[in-house]
């Protein structure tokens, strides 16, 4: 097992700072930060965490960095129902009920479907009942043949969408599960297409064909600020948002069908 200053030096070198760049960050001499890289000091809990802040280090990872260090987790890891976190449970709930009659889906740092709202809904009706089995993974729905993959019409910009995503969030967090996920979907072996990624944030919209009628859509991703448990460091709310006055109408007409 890695120690606890092996452990910093990893997450130094991915962030691309040197001992000097850390050790300005976390107000702490770069002969400290070297000291502790090469085990000659012991850091503290709180060094620890004060060092993982400025590495933008993930909550998952900062326990394990204290658990190297020879101290207990420092955050919980609940589930969402938890009554502890009924407050976010309750509060996502409401986001995800507001943005209606549009689509909204949360899901975690592998990309597994937590809550959807109902608008999500009618395009799961497309889908292969196996793709729907908990956990429903929504790379693994957006791209397989017998998911949603059938109704994109621009399928390859969806794939570079995700590929340039999961490739961004690997380099800042690197987790075996969703190297397997990559590795499965978005792998240009996958379907023989160029491993095109995504340079720019500029809004690439995702274009469905349902009933007949071709729907224009784009999306923002929604994080909590300053969590204090994993789950809720780990999940995301992706919304969905009509791109011209016809997809509007779309869901417009939708919404008035189902309570009509």
């Amino acid at each position: 097992m890695d120690t606890v200053g092996q452990l910093l030096r990893q997450w130094r070198r991915r962030r691309g700072l040197s001992q000097l760049d850390l050790a300005i960050a976390a107000d702490v001499s770069s002969r400290h930060v070297s000291l502790v890289e090469t085990g000659k000091s012991k850091p503290s809990a709180n060094m620890i965490l004060r060092l993982a802040d400025q590495l933008r280090v993930p909550l998952r990872e900062r326990n394990q960095l204290l658990l190297a260090g020879g101290f207990a987790p420092r955050y919980a890891e609940r589930a969402l129902e938890d009554n502890a976190l009924s407050a976010v449970h309750n509060a996502i709930g409401k986001v995800l009920r507001a943005h209606e009659p549009y689509p909204a889906i949360v899901f975690d740092r592998r990309w597994n479907i937590v809550m959807t709202n109902r608008a999500v809904d009618p395009f799961f009706a497309h889908v292969a009942p196996e793709l729907l089995q908990p956990p429903v993974n929504l790379v693994r729905l957006g791209l397989h043949p017998h998911g949603l993959a059938r109704l994109v019409v621009n399928l390859a910009d969806v794939r570079a969408v995700f590929r340039t995503r999961i490739a961004r969030q690997l380099a800042s967090a690197p987790d075996p599960e969703l190297t397997a996920l990559y590795e499965e979907l978005l792998k240009p072996e996958f379907d023989g297409t160029s491993s095109r990624m995504i340079e720019t944030e500029v809004v690439i919209p995702m274009i469905l064909r349902v009933d007949g009628r071709e729907l224009r859509l784009f999306s923002t991703i929604t994080t909590f600020g300053t969590p204090m448990d994993v789950t809720i460091d780990e999940i995301a709310i992706e919304s969905y948002y009509p791109a011209d006055a016809e997809s509007a109408r779309y869901f417009t007409d939708s919404a008035l069908s189902c309570r009509g």
